[in-house]
């Protein structure tokens, strides 16, 4: 583990990247980088795939990250033993679209699912959109989903259980405590189970039924995100260590969290199935910080010195911690540092199972299979982001990265505060999400604030604007983010949601 004067040093730097390296050499005498061993799994078995996903966790919430401030110890042991993902991107900054875009390989705007408000349908994933459960369960794979959803719900055609997935034990209300469970259609009240433990039982129960055929579990946990809430034996330590109460919860939530899925690791091993297991740990977008709407308590803290946070398109929003552990099919102690997004994953798993993308699905993301074997050639693709409330809006919270070289356009609001926006047309949506917008509409936004420009090779803090002293990259970009808006927003435009 690195020293804590190491640590200081690399936060003061934020290259998250430099301190996985000193982190991952624990796993490896010599950890394979890019263009190391190539390794292929086993012939002629699909490997089992279980997909975490953790809801509004960054880089400091990490304990190998943050001297232990948290206890990750699961989430740890998975990076020693795994590919780490140094570069990677969440879809969107916040939870609806990011999770549109890891289940359909496309940006978010080209699936209709633009924002996590239940008004106007702008929360649904597209009825004619493909998920990943559809395309794995058409190459042979049992699906299952445990957790949160939160890609529509007000109708049932667009429900986890329509959606590709065989077995939904689905959050209809999200709640640490006081949660509604659906499995299939049939609702569960709380019944005073921590919702951590309730989806680690569940997620165990999947893996014990589908123990030998080739399974796909995406696993989606509600920690650390609001509300504040935890069993009093995991706040303990953290207030003991004379913590603010609210940090004191959070880091609660997580070590309950984390404990669930060290349980999920020991039984794939238990069975048999470790080796053979492709598992894969992520954030749905970064952590919250400032006041929460709902706790009105500050929930800032540590994440590696990245600018930014949950809502934003700075690196705190959008760039998250990753990890990929297959012990048949890739070496411990493993690193990436290539740029890597959301809409990878669908093609990368898809490669991983042996199996073609299905006719008719067009993609945004490319398969990280190669590059994670070594192959040097795999050109980085540009990325875009674009976050507003309600409807999208291109001169505000929107970003593209090409290369080293990242363009933002700013957020029009208060950091502290909630992001701004305009609703979308009227009759966009069916009559069973009515038209009621919350107190957060404004009617029409601010001018837009100038375009800033970072070279995040060198300023991975984006701390110096270079807008004027690369006007003519600044233009080329900007140019390149209208084009894309233009693109996904005709695909927005063409969905029917009546």
């Amino acid at each position: 583990m690195p020293s804590r004067r190491d640590f200081l040093t690399l936060s003061a730097m934020g290259t998250s990247s430099a301190m996985l390296s000193s982190f991952a050499s624990e796993a490896s005498a010599a950890p394979r980088e890019k263009g190391g061993a190539q390794m292929q799994g086993k012939p002629g078995m699909k490997p089992n795939i279980i997909f975490i996903l953790a809801d509004d966790m960054g880089y400091g919430d990490i304990g190998a990250f943050n001297f232990g401030a948290s206890e990750t110890p699961a989430i740890d042991q998975l990076m020693k033993e795994g590919t780490v993902l140094t570069q990677h991107y969440a879809g969107s900054a916040v939870c609806t679209p990011s999770r549109a875009c890891l289940m359909t390989g496309r940006y978010p705007q080209r699936t209709g699912a633009v924002d996590v408000m239940p008004h106007f349908g702008i929360g649904d994933l597209a009825l004619r959109e493909r998920t990943m459960a559809d395309c794995l369960g058409a190459a042979g794979y049992a699906t299952g989903i445990v957790g949160k959803w939160h890609l529509g719900w007000n109708d049932p055609a667009y429900r986890p259980h329509a959606r590709g997935f065989q077995e939904a034990a689905a959050l209809e209300k999200t709640a640490h405590w006081n949660w509604v469970m659906d499995r299939n259609g049939v609702r569960q009240e709380h019944d005073g189970t921590y919702l951590a433990d309730l989806l680690t039982d569940e997620a165990i129960g999947f893996i014990q039924r589908h123990r030998k055929e080739p399974f796909f579990l995406y696993l989606t946990h509600f920690a650390p995100h609001v509300p504040l809430e935890a069993p009093e034996e995991d706040i303990r330590p953290f207030r003991e260590a004379g913590m603010n109460e609210q940090i004191a919860i959070l880091y609660g939530m997580i070590r309950r969290m984390d404990r669930g899925i060290g349980r999920v690791l020991e039984e794939i091993n238990r069975l048999g199935m470790k080796d053979n297991t492709v598992v894969v740990f992520t954030s749905d977008n970064g952590p919250q910080f400032g006041t929460s709407w709902t706790e009105r308590q500050d929930l800032t803290r540590f994440n590696c010195g990245f600018n930014g946070h949950k809502d934003m398109v700075y690196e705190g929003g959008i760039r998250v911690p990753a990890i990929i552990r297959w012990p048949d099919g890739l070496p411990a102690g493993g690193m990436l540092h290539d740029m890597t997004h959301f809409s990878d994953w669908l093609p990368t798993l898809m490669d991983i199972a042996g199996r073609p993308i299905p006719d008719g699905v067009s993609l945004d993301g490319q398969s990280m299979w190669p590059v994670l074997q070594g192959d040097t050639t795999r050109i980085t693709p540009r990325r875009f982001w674009q976050y507003s409330r309600y409807w999208p809006t291109a001169f505000h919270n929107a970003a593209v990265r090409d290369g080293d070289w990242k363009l933002v356009r700013p957020c029009l609001d208060d950091v502290t505060g909630p992001i701004l926006g305009v609703l979308p047309p009227k009759g966009i949506a069916p009559a069973t999400h009515g038209y009621n917008p919350d107190s957060r509409y404004i009617p029409q936004l601010p001018d837009p604030l100038p375009p800033q420009l970072f070279n995040l090779r060198a300023d991975p803090q984006e701390l110096r604007n270079l807008a004027t002293v690369e006007p003519g990259l600044l233009r080329r970009m900007g140019a390149d983010l209208d084009r894309w808006f233009e693109s996904v927003m005709a695909d927005l435009n063409s969905i029917k949601r009546a």
